[in-house]
């Protein structure tokens, strides 16, 4: 019960400073004090607003925020439907109504580290110009029942072995940071159990094939702490609130702490601007500050399982590193990928999964003509830019479409012209 009780505490202190940035903002804000004009008040109804604001995005699962497509004058609408529905997580497909369907099919699957899938909105706003892009939407594990059992590194691989074999074999699947050593092993697992069903391309995103390749303060700290040590400082059990009342998580909120910690002189500096743009009157609902925070502070709990297997098995064990990876009692051998094509991406300057690490992958594929692999490492890229900033848009997006084209079977699909996404133009 102590878990219980410590994940309640966190859950209360959160609540009570969303209650009183909320306060502050309505003292602040009462009509009264105009008869009386006081700077002091200005700074403490901003104060208010953006910690009410920050707090509440806390334990609110983000929208999709993509409901509308342009193309050549024309305005088609976006259903998000779910293919595969299963506990822990479900396969979406953003369908473009009234479109000829792309003949690229796009699987992206995102990381289960901590945000939801929302995290790679602009990835997937960016690809649905010229693909057919699916995504893998892992759920929050407080709102999942105990009754639904466990869920660790081996059901996530399953989890996308059956989402590739439900796609078919003319998927083109693209692993973004933390799964891209559970995709590649994924991949791998169908190579021996249902070649049939294999996709034609595999692209690893900044992810830690062989964390070992490039410490990173992430790598260290995997190192530095032991099993022990993390079961009993990070893992807590959900409270009553939530329907997976009893369930052992590492709390997302403690998982934001990490992130913030990381770079918590920028994130300051970022809150005391806002608070001042908030006070002259110069911010927004959607202004970039908010854009970005809402996402970001947005978190989700990991199921207890997952993470320590992770951090057991694949940083310090390093089992897809060695190969040693087993799946469901089966030992999945990465040099039984033969026909493939499997490519790479890191960021020069990622500071958390370091150049190195993923072009690991590379390697292992030890069944796969040179031909079939390629790389590529952006300059002056960090972990974000690799898969949703500029450096994405620009240039490694690009890069992307092509391997996708060149390992794809006949010729490769016409372009569209140029697409525009809820009325913002996405640059190809």
């Amino acid at each position: 019960m102590r878990y219980m009780l410590t994940y309640d505490m966190m859950e209360a202190a959160r609540n009570t400073n969303q209650w009183m940035g909320a306060s502050a903002q309505a003292l602040a804000s009462y009509p009264i004090f105009s008869m009386m004009p006081n700077p002091a008040l200005n700074w403490m109804a901003a104060w208010g607003d953006v910690t009410e604001r920050a707090f509440e995005r806390m334990t609110a699962k983000p929208d999709w925020g993509i409901r509308t497509f342009t193309e050549q004058g024309r305005d088609h609408l976006i259903k998000i439907e779910t293919v595969v529905e299963k506990p822990f997580g479900n396969l979406l497909h953003f369908k473009v109504s009234g479109r000829t369907a792309r003949s690229r099919k796009v699987l992206l699957v995102a990381p289960m580290s901590g945000h939801y899938a929302t995290l790679l909105r602009s990835t997937v706003k960016s690809l649905l110009v010229d693909c057919e892009v699916y995504i893998t939407d892992w759920h929050n594990a407080r709102d999942i029942p105990v009754s639904q059992g466990k869920f660790d590194i081996e059901d996530y691989t399953l989890y996308v072995v059956d989402f590739m074999r439900e796609m078919g074999p003319d998927t083109h699947v693209i692993a973004v940071c933390q799964p891209a050593p559970l995709t590649l092993a994924a991949t791998a697992y169908l190579a021996e159990q249902d070649p049939a069903a294999q996709p034609r391309t595999l692209t690893l995103i900044g992810g830690p094939v062989n964390p070992d390749a490039a410490p990173t303060e992430v790598t260290d700290f995997g190192r530095r702490v032991t099993m022990g040590q993390l079961e009993t400082s990070m893992i807590q059990r959900v409270g009553f609130k939530h329907a997976g009342v009893g369930r052992m998580v590492y709390p997302g909120l403690l998982q934001l702490a990490s992130f913030i910690s990381m770079n918590a002189e920028r994130h300051n500096q970022a809150f005391l601007d806002q608070i001042g743009r908030v006070a002259r009157e110069e911010a927004s609902d959607y202004d970039a500050h908010n854009r970005f925070y809402d996402e970001y502070l947005a978190v989700m709990d990991l199921p207890a399982e997952f993470y320590l297997s992770t951090v057991r098995r694949l940083f310090k064990g390093l089992e897809v590193a060695h190969n040693e990876f087993v799946v469901g009692g089966h030992k999945v051998d990465i040099g039984k990928i033969t026909n493939v094509a499997v490519k790479t991406v890191e960021g020069a300057k990622d500071d958390i999964s370091a150049p190195g690490q993923c072009i690991a992958a590379l390697d292992l594929c030890t069944g796969l003509p040179d031909s079939k692999k390629a790389s590529h490492v952006e300059p002056e890229a960090g972990h974000y830019g690799i898969f949703a900033g500029r450096s994405w848009r620009d240039n490694i997006r690009p890069l992307v479409l092509e391997f996708i084209d060149a390992n794809s079977d006949g010729n490769p699909p016409a372009q569209p012209k140029a697409g525009k996404l809820n009325d913002k133009p996405i640059v190809a």
